[in-house]
């Protein structure tokens, strides 16, 4: 009986804790996608994400592209250069923005044109420090071709 007054809120406290999520993880706000015209076949797809311990965003996929890439635009001289990037650094616990004009995610050989609200579904793969990948599933909303980049504020 002793034994048991010993081991039962041990077991207890450890089916608590094994049942808590995870914590810390990485976490992506304010996605969208920029809407296209008809026979447009790129566009990019744009968010904030803040991994706590500091990572490596890796790469990314969505459906309704054939070809999915982390995008860098910036400035060299006087021409406005864009090209993919093999991952982007996450400071840890800073939130690093994905937006027009700078680091954002390349949707190419689009498979049809993004309409204003509709949903696009994106796959991102983040690296941790410690080597082992996060899978982020994001549901981004597609929005007006000459939308602003923030639409609202919380």
């Amino acid at each position: 009986m002793t034994a048991y007054r010993l081991i039962a809120p041990l077991a207890c406290t450890l089916a608590v804790w094994n049942s808590l999520p995870a914590l810390a993880q990485t976490t992506v706000k304010d996605a969208w996608v920029r809407g296209t015209v008809a026979e447009q076949k790129a566009t990019g797809a744009f968010f904030s994400i803040t991994s706590p311990q500091g990572g490596k965003l890796v790469s990314a996929a969505s459906p309704v592209a054939g070809v999915v890439q982390i995008h860098e635009m910036k400035m060299e001289g006087s021409t406005m250069r864009m090209g993919a990037v093999a991952g982007l650094d996450l400071p840890a616990g800073k939130a690093v923005e994905l937006k027009p004009g700078g680091y954002h995610v390349m949707l190419m050989d689009l498979k049809a044109p993004m309409a204003t609200g509709q949903t696009v579904e994106l796959t991102l793969v983040v690296e941790g420090k410690d080597g082992k990948k996060e899978t982020l599933l994001v549901k981004a909303p597609v929005r007006a071709l000459g939308a602003a980049a923030v639409e609202h504020k919380h």
